[in-house]
Protein backbone atom coordinates (compact mmCIF):
# COMPACT_ATOMS: atom_id res chain seq x y z
CA UNK A 1 0.00 0.00 0.00
CA UNK A 2 0.95 3.48 -0.80
CA UNK A 3 -0.78 5.48 2.35
CA UNK A 4 -0.73 9.37 2.71
CA UNK A 5 -2.17 11.99 4.28
CA UNK A 6 -4.57 14.96 2.33
CA UNK A 7 -5.70 18.08 3.68
CA UNK A 8 -5.17 21.63 5.40
CA UNK A 9 -1.80 21.90 7.11
CA UNK A 10 -2.97 20.47 10.78
CA UNK A 11 -6.32 19.15 9.85
CA UNK A 12 -5.18 15.98 7.35
CA UNK A 13 -7.17 12.98 6.63
CA UNK A 14 -5.60 9.56 6.01
CA UNK A 15 -5.72 8.10 2.49
CA UNK A 16 -4.55 5.82 0.24
CA UNK A 17 -3.22 5.75 -3.42
CA UNK A 18 -5.55 3.29 -5.59
CA UNK A 19 -4.26 1.46 -8.40
CA UNK A 20 -4.82 4.54 -11.01
CA UNK A 21 -3.08 6.97 -8.72
CA UNK A 22 -6.36 8.53 -7.13
CA UNK A 23 -6.25 9.28 -3.75
CA UNK A 24 -8.86 7.70 -1.82
CA UNK A 25 -10.62 8.71 1.78
CA UNK A 26 -9.31 6.31 4.93
CA UNK A 27 -10.95 8.23 7.49
CA UNK A 28 -14.35 5.99 7.55
CA UNK A 29 -11.82 3.10 8.85
CA UNK A 30 -8.92 5.35 10.37
CA UNK A 31 -8.58 7.58 12.74
CA UNK A 32 -5.12 8.69 11.27
CA UNK A 33 -1.54 7.05 10.05
CA UNK A 34 -0.08 7.25 13.44
CA UNK A 35 1.09 5.39 16.43
CA UNK A 36 -1.33 2.02 17.13
CA UNK A 37 -2.22 2.30 13.49
CA UNK A 38 0.54 1.38 11.76
CA UNK A 39 1.22 -2.41 13.60
CA UNK A 40 0.70 -4.74 10.82
CA UNK A 41 -2.95 -6.31 12.08
CA UNK A 42 -3.93 -2.69 11.25
CA UNK A 43 -2.07 -2.34 8.19
CA UNK A 44 -3.42 -5.82 6.93
CA UNK A 45 -6.98 -4.60 8.15
CA UNK A 46 -6.24 -1.57 5.20
CA UNK A 47 -4.53 -3.42 2.75
CA UNK A 48 -7.92 -5.75 2.70
CA UNK A 49 -10.07 -3.04 1.71
CA UNK A 50 -11.55 -1.97 -1.57
CA UNK A 51 -10.00 1.07 -2.26
CA UNK A 52 -12.25 1.72 -5.28
CA UNK A 53 -15.69 1.90 -3.20
CA UNK A 54 -13.68 4.75 -0.82
CA UNK A 55 -14.62 8.56 -1.70
CA UNK A 56 -11.86 10.12 -4.18
CA UNK A 57 -10.19 12.99 -2.91
CA UNK A 58 -9.56 15.77 -5.96
CA UNK A 59 -5.65 15.09 -7.18
CA UNK A 60 -4.52 19.07 -6.17
CA UNK A 61 -5.15 18.45 -2.45
CA UNK A 62 -2.56 19.31 -0.28
CA UNK A 63 -0.61 16.12 0.92
CA UNK A 64 0.48 16.44 4.57
CA UNK A 65 3.60 14.58 6.25
CA UNK A 66 2.86 10.47 5.39
CA UNK A 67 2.58 9.78 9.29
CA UNK A 68 1.59 11.86 12.24
CA UNK A 69 2.42 11.94 15.80
CA UNK A 70 5.99 11.31 15.35
CA UNK A 71 7.81 11.06 18.68
CA UNK A 72 10.93 10.82 17.39
CA UNK A 73 12.70 12.01 14.53
CA UNK A 74 16.01 10.38 14.46
CA UNK A 75 18.97 10.80 12.17
CA UNK A 76 21.67 9.20 11.01
CA UNK A 77 24.91 10.99 9.65
CA UNK A 78 27.83 10.33 7.45
CA UNK A 79 25.87 6.58 6.49
CA UNK A 80 26.82 6.68 2.93
CA UNK A 81 30.29 5.58 2.04
CA UNK A 82 30.20 8.19 -1.08
CA UNK A 83 29.04 10.93 1.07
CA UNK A 84 31.23 10.37 3.83
CA UNK A 85 34.14 10.73 1.30
CA UNK A 86 32.55 13.89 -0.72
CA UNK A 87 32.57 15.54 3.33
CA UNK A 88 36.83 14.70 3.85
CA UNK A 89 34.94 12.56 6.47
CA UNK A 90 35.92 9.08 7.39
CA UNK A 91 33.35 6.45 7.80
CA UNK A 92 31.92 6.12 11.22
CA UNK A 93 33.06 2.98 13.01
CA UNK A 94 29.31 3.38 14.91
CA UNK A 95 26.00 5.01 13.21
CA UNK A 96 26.28 9.01 14.20
CA UNK A 97 23.42 9.31 15.66
CA UNK A 98 21.31 13.24 15.82
CA UNK A 99 17.96 14.05 16.12
CA UNK A 100 15.89 16.50 14.39
CA UNK A 101 12.63 17.88 16.27
CA UNK A 102 9.00 17.09 15.52
CA UNK A 103 8.18 20.61 14.74
CA UNK A 104 10.57 20.37 11.68
CA UNK A 105 8.40 17.95 10.18
CA UNK A 106 6.14 19.58 6.93
CA UNK A 107 4.35 18.08 4.22
CA UNK A 108 6.75 16.79 0.89
CA UNK A 109 5.11 19.82 -1.27
CA UNK A 110 5.20 22.83 1.51
CA UNK A 111 8.01 25.60 1.13
CA UNK A 112 11.00 25.14 2.79
CA UNK A 113 11.71 28.27 4.75
CA UNK A 114 15.65 29.46 5.08
CA UNK A 115 16.05 30.09 8.28
CA UNK A 116 16.72 33.76 9.63
CA UNK A 117 20.68 34.44 9.39
CA UNK A 118 20.86 31.65 7.16
CA UNK A 119 23.50 31.66 4.54
CA UNK A 120 24.56 27.34 4.40
CA UNK A 121 21.09 25.96 3.75
CA UNK A 122 21.27 22.57 2.03
CA UNK A 123 19.69 19.59 0.93
CA UNK A 124 20.02 15.94 1.68
CA UNK A 125 17.47 13.14 -0.02
CA UNK A 126 17.33 10.12 2.57
CA UNK A 127 15.40 7.18 2.72
CA UNK A 128 13.40 7.37 5.81
CA UNK A 129 11.84 4.14 8.15
CA UNK A 130 8.59 4.31 10.23
CA UNK A 131 8.18 2.00 13.03
CA UNK A 132 4.86 0.24 13.63
CA UNK A 133 6.16 -1.47 16.45
CA UNK A 134 8.19 -1.05 19.72
CA UNK A 135 11.87 -2.14 19.30
CA UNK A 136 14.15 -2.73 22.40
CA UNK A 137 16.99 -4.41 22.07
CA UNK A 138 16.09 -6.04 19.02
CA UNK A 139 18.10 -8.72 16.90
CA UNK A 140 19.40 -7.43 13.58
CA UNK A 141 17.19 -10.48 12.12
CA UNK A 142 14.10 -9.41 13.90
CA UNK A 143 14.40 -5.75 13.24
CA UNK A 144 12.64 -5.62 9.97
CA UNK A 145 9.19 -7.19 11.45
CA UNK A 146 9.11 -3.37 13.25
CA UNK A 147 8.87 -1.14 10.05
CA UNK A 148 5.62 -0.22 9.10
CA UNK A 149 7.23 1.48 5.62
CA UNK A 150 9.58 3.38 4.09
CA UNK A 151 9.14 6.71 2.78
CA UNK A 152 11.08 10.10 1.25
CA UNK A 153 12.67 12.55 3.69
CA UNK A 154 14.72 15.58 2.63
CA UNK A 155 17.01 16.12 5.77
CA UNK A 156 16.82 19.88 5.03
CA UNK A 157 20.12 21.19 6.75
CA UNK A 158 22.05 24.62 7.55
CA UNK A 159 25.73 23.73 7.84
CA UNK A 160 26.82 26.88 9.64
CA UNK A 161 24.31 25.98 12.22
CA UNK A 162 25.52 22.59 12.23
CA UNK A 163 28.90 23.20 11.89
CA UNK A 164 30.66 25.85 12.65
CA UNK A 165 29.06 26.72 15.79
CA UNK A 166 29.67 25.45 19.00
CA UNK A 167 27.22 21.89 20.40
CA UNK A 168 25.92 19.33 18.94
CA UNK A 169 24.39 18.84 15.22
CA UNK A 170 20.71 19.65 15.73
CA UNK A 171 20.74 23.07 15.60
CA UNK A 172 21.56 22.90 12.15
CA UNK A 173 18.73 19.91 11.41
CA UNK A 174 15.77 20.70 13.39
CA UNK A 175 14.38 24.55 11.98
CA UNK A 176 10.71 24.60 11.07
CA UNK A 177 10.24 22.58 7.51
CA UNK A 178 13.61 21.31 7.57
CA UNK A 179 11.86 17.76 7.52
CA UNK A 180 9.63 16.86 5.04
CA UNK A 181 7.99 13.82 4.75
CA UNK A 182 6.41 11.91 2.15
CA UNK A 183 4.58 11.69 -0.37
CA UNK A 184 3.64 8.05 0.92
CA UNK A 185 4.05 5.59 3.44
CA UNK A 186 5.22 2.83 1.12
CA UNK A 187 4.33 -0.67 2.91
CA UNK A 188 7.26 -3.30 2.94
CA UNK A 189 5.76 -5.77 0.72
CA UNK A 190 5.96 -3.06 -2.13
CA UNK A 191 9.96 -2.71 -1.55
CA UNK A 192 11.71 -5.79 -2.28
CA UNK A 193 15.15 -4.07 -0.98
CA UNK A 194 15.36 -1.38 0.46
CA UNK A 195 19.21 -1.18 0.14
CA UNK A 196 19.18 -1.21 -3.64
CA UNK A 197 16.66 2.11 -4.62
CA UNK A 198 17.85 5.28 -6.85
CA UNK A 199 17.75 8.21 -5.10
CA UNK A 200 18.31 11.89 -6.71
CA UNK A 201 17.66 15.35 -5.66
CA UNK A 202 17.53 18.68 -8.75
CA UNK A 203 17.62 22.32 -7.59
CA UNK A 204 15.61 24.53 -10.41
CA UNK A 205 16.14 21.30 -12.63
CA UNK A 206 20.08 20.57 -12.01
CA UNK A 207 21.00 17.38 -10.84
CA UNK A 208 22.76 17.20 -7.74
CA UNK A 209 22.40 14.00 -6.05
CA UNK A 210 22.11 10.76 -8.04
CA UNK A 211 23.02 7.93 -6.02
CA UNK A 212 21.41 4.49 -4.49
CA UNK A 213 20.70 2.90 -1.34
CA UNK A 214 23.05 0.43 -2.03
CA UNK A 215 26.07 2.48 -0.72
CA UNK A 216 24.72 3.08 2.49
CA UNK A 217 26.93 1.40 4.99
CA UNK A 218 24.52 0.92 8.24
CA UNK A 219 21.45 -0.79 6.76
CA UNK A 220 18.36 -0.36 8.06
CA UNK A 221 18.10 -4.14 9.91
CA UNK A 222 21.48 -3.11 12.31
CA UNK A 223 20.10 0.70 12.61
CA UNK A 224 17.07 -0.44 14.26
CA UNK A 225 18.72 -3.01 16.28
CA UNK A 226 21.50 -0.42 17.36
CA UNK A 227 19.21 2.41 18.05
CA UNK A 228 16.92 0.56 20.11
CA UNK A 229 20.32 -0.57 22.01
CA UNK A 230 19.94 2.75 23.37
CA UNK A 231 16.54 4.16 23.29
CA UNK A 232 12.96 2.49 22.91
CA UNK A 233 12.10 3.02 19.04
CA UNK A 234 7.88 3.40 18.98
CA UNK A 235 4.84 3.02 16.68
CA UNK A 236 5.11 6.59 14.47
CA UNK A 237 9.14 7.34 15.17
CA UNK A 238 11.06 8.15 11.45
CA UNK A 239 14.95 7.11 11.10
CA UNK A 240 16.29 8.88 8.40
CA UNK A 241 19.40 6.71 7.24
CA UNK A 242 21.82 9.37 5.75
CA UNK A 243 22.13 10.68 2.33
CA UNK A 244 24.30 9.86 -1.13
CA UNK A 245 26.90 12.64 -2.71
CA UNK A 246 25.57 15.86 -4.31
CA UNK A 247 24.94 17.74 -1.41
CA UNK A 248 25.25 21.57 -1.62
CA UNK A 249 28.65 21.82 1.13
CA UNK A 250 29.86 18.92 -1.45
CA UNK A 251 30.22 21.05 -4.62
CA UNK A 252 33.17 23.21 -5.88
CA UNK A 253 32.66 25.72 -4.81
CA UNK A 254 29.96 25.27 -2.03
CA UNK A 255 26.46 25.47 -3.60
CA UNK A 256 23.63 26.75 -1.01
CA UNK A 257 19.73 27.24 -1.71
CA UNK A 258 18.56 30.88 -2.21
CA UNK A 259 15.02 31.80 -1.95
CA UNK A 260 12.77 31.25 -4.73
CA UNK A 261 14.86 28.02 -5.61
CA UNK A 262 12.74 24.93 -5.82
CA UNK A 263 13.93 21.87 -5.12
CA UNK A 264 12.69 18.33 -6.64
CA UNK A 265 13.60 14.78 -5.21
CA UNK A 266 12.49 11.09 -5.01
CA UNK A 267 13.73 7.49 -4.59
CA UNK A 268 12.26 4.62 -6.50
CA UNK A 269 8.78 2.96 -5.97
CA UNK A 270 8.59 5.92 -2.85
CA UNK A 271 7.20 8.85 -4.62
CA UNK A 272 8.87 12.52 -5.42
CA UNK A 273 8.53 15.63 -3.28
CA UNK A 274 9.24 19.23 -4.08
CA UNK A 275 9.46 22.57 -2.49
CA UNK A 276 9.95 25.95 -3.13
CA UNK A 277 12.28 27.96 -0.98
CA UNK A 278 11.24 30.97 0.55
CA UNK A 279 13.01 33.96 2.89
CA UNK A 280 12.19 33.80 6.77
CA UNK A 281 10.30 37.07 5.81
CA UNK A 282 7.82 35.61 3.31
CA UNK A 283 6.96 32.27 4.52
CA UNK A 284 3.08 32.35 5.20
Amino acid sequence: MKLLRFGPAGHEKPGALDAQGRIRDLSAHVTDLSGGHLDRRALAELAALDLTQLPEVAGDTRLGPCVAGVGKFICIGLNYSDHAAETGAEVPPEPVIFNKWTSAICGPNDDVIIPRDSHKTDWEVELGVVIGKTARYVDEADAMQHVAGFCVVNDVSEREFQLERSGTWDKGKGCDTFGPLGPWLVTPDEIDDPHRLAMWLEVDGKRYQDGNSNTMVYQVPYLISYLSRFMSLQPGDVISTGTPPGVGMGQQPPTYLRPGQTMRLGIDSLGEQQQRVVAERDAR
